[in-house]
């Protein structure tokens, strides 16, 4: 099993809020025991002369073999954190997404690989669950912006 690490420096990256009924489509983040500990919009990285809403767009591409669109301005968050003992710190582009093959996705367990060929698993989260007695939404913070 490969454990996931922070990348050790600081890391551009793009998520989107994609919305189904209230819950939010997000990607499991477990411990090293397994155990999900948080759960994350889906994205990632922003590759070296790439815009934002370019590598948010590749990112579905990649992840799920969709086709997004980006519904407004970006909510800019400055993420440090601590994963099993390791610093990571980022800085997220977060955005509203719109796609409709999204709301075909079951209601339980989406499988998708990232390109270095490490397995994830998103679901659909209420947005009440989430940080209290459920997973924790990441990046921290998150959620008192999305309750605003």
């Amino acid at each position: 099993m490969t454990f996931w690490r922070p990348h050790n420096g600081i890391r551009v990256k793009a998520i989107g809020l994609h919305w189904r009924d209230g819950k939010l489509l997000a990607a499991e983040v477990p411990d090293d025991t397994g155990r999900i500990k948080g759960v994350r919009p889906l994205g990632g990285s922003v590759e070296f002369g790439e815009t934002w809403h370019d590598a948010l767009k590749r990112e579905f591409r990649e992840e799920l073999d969709v086709a997004i669109e980006i519904s407004g301005q970006p909510l800019v968050i400055e993420n440090l954190y601590q994963h099993e003992g390791h610093q990571g710190h980022e800085i997220i582009f977060v955005a509203e997404i719109q796609c409709p093959e999204l709301l075909n996705l079951p209601d339980t367990s989406i499988s998708f690989s990232e390109d270095d060929g490490q397995s994830w698993t998103a679901g659909w989260f209420s947005l009440d669950t989430l940080d209290i007695g459920g997973p924790e939404l990441y990046p921290t913070g998150l959620k008192d912006h999305l309750l605003r």
